[in-house]
């Protein structure tokens, strides 16, 4: 580790007044050559040593690790493990341990800076002091964590030395949080294959009926075939080829302009909270999911059902960010021309205002592909302000959405995600 002196300005003031003092004493002591004047001037300019010198020394021959997880979820508390080690014959004193930690704090949007992991009075001579840091990972994302370092004042408080390098660097992913969302109606794509237990949604049509088959553990005991069972002594079951089967397509907006608020109250946090959980709902129903969106690099995960499927997901949602100059429209183009008919498409619409009409207009495109739309709606103001909670403003793209017959759910800052969800 390197050894460096931090001075910060709420400490200048102190060792300057003190140098002050001590020049004006060996001023006055050459003018009047009095012992006492001289040995203040000396116990003044030994405290000056002392509180320059002591603190780069009480840092010497130590060395900081911190070890803990590389991946947690929103919301969760995690424990570091942090471990000081004296390398000197001498006890050290006063010791603070510092840590560059991002995720501290990105909850309220605050900006990355040191964090104090504990203050540690005393460490003997080629000892070790240990201690557990529990923290809660306030806001999804990638977090570089580190370099933990060391610093002190003691004994005078006249400047703080620090101590820190390259070491203890590691890489922190935060996933979104999930909230639970028990059923959602949800329209259907046709000439996909369904089989098993799961009834279809409504709306989404019938089944035909495809073949006869043995009945398999797990199979819906409404589809059994009793004049066929009985003929043949073993139960046999219809299988079904439905009509339509239900479908997600997840659309996300990822223009810099359209992620408003702060911390873990932006549009982008709902966002992606919201994503996270449809797509959970849609794999472990067995729902086919896809997820786009166009930031710095555009965004493109296919169909697919299943946990690995959804742990590809989840692995984008929690590093995305809202970093992108492509305007909404061009990107619900684009999913309007690659979408199923019947597929239900999820849209998420934080965008300035006056691009409202170019957004109706690729909403329009969708819904004359034969698209289902579930439009997210997130009223700005209520973002932008500290309080949240004013009423959702009439706008043309909320009036337009409802005219188009989007299942629209009107979100404000603040909003219980679970409950809206689950009506």
């Amino acid at each position: 580790m390197n050894a460096a002196v931090v001075v910060p300005r709420r400490r200048i003031a102190m060792p300057l007044v003190l140098i002050g003092i001590t020049l004006v004493v060996y001023f006055a002591a050459l003018n009047r050559s009095q012992a006492l004047i001289w040995a203040v001037a000396a116990v003044l300019s030994a405290s000056l040593v002392i509180g320059f010198a002591w603190p780069q020394w009480l840092l010497s021959r130590l060395m900081v690790r911190r070890s803990g997880p590389d991946k947690a979820a929103e919301g969760e508390v995690i424990s570091l493990g942090v471990t000081v080690e004296n390398r000197g014959w001498l006890p050290r004193f006063m010791v603070e341990v510092v840590d560059r930690l991002p995720f501290v704090g990105a909850g309220e949007g605050r900006a990355p800076g040191s964090v104090s992991l504990g203050l540690i009075g005393y460490i003997p001579g080629l000892g070790r002091r240990d201690f557990q840091v529990r923290l809660v990972c306030e806001k999804r994302g990638l977090y570089q964590l580190g370099p933990a370092g060391l610093s002190t004042s003691f004994p005078l408080g006249l400047t703080e030395a620090r101590r820190g390098g390259q070491e203890n660097l590691s890489v922190l992913v935060v996933y979104p949080e999930i909230f639970p969302i028990a059923a959602w109606p949800l329209q259907g794509a046709p000439s996909l294959i369904h089989r098993g237990g799961y009834f279809l949604p409504g709306g989404a049509g019938s089944a035909e009926f495809r073949s006869l088959r043995e009945y398999r553990r797990g199979d819906n005991p409404r589809h059994v075939h009793w004049p066929t069972s009985a003929r043949l002594n073993q139960l046999m079951v219809k299988e079904y080829e439905p009509l339509a089967s239900p479908c997600l397509y997840l659309v996300l907006d990822l223009a810099v302009d359209a992620n408003v608020g702060q911390g873990k109250h932006a549009t982008l946090e709902y966002t992606v909270k919201i994503a996270s959980s449809l797509a959970r709902l849609a794999c472990d129903n067995s729902m086919p999911v896809r997820l786009a969106g166009q930031g710095k690099e555009a965004i493109n995960i296919d169909a697919g059902q299943g946990e690995a499927h959804f742990g590809e997901i989840l692995e984008l949602l929690a590093v995305i960010d809202a970093d992108g100059e492509t305007p909404y429209r061009k990107v619900l183009d684009k999913a309007a021309a690659d979408c199923l008919a019947g597929e239900t498409v999820v849209t998420f619409h934080a965008e300035p205002s006056e691009r409202a009409l170019d957004t109706l207009q690729s909403l329009a495109l969708l819904r004359a592909r034969g698209a289902y739309l579930l439009a997210v709606y997130f009223e700005r103001p209520s973002f932008l302000a500290a309080g949240g909670g004013a009423a959702v403003a009439e706008s043309p793209l909320l009036s337009g959405l409802l005219d188009l017959g989007a299942q629209v759910v009107p979100m404000r800052r603040g909003d219980d995600l679970m409950r809206l969800f689950n009506p």
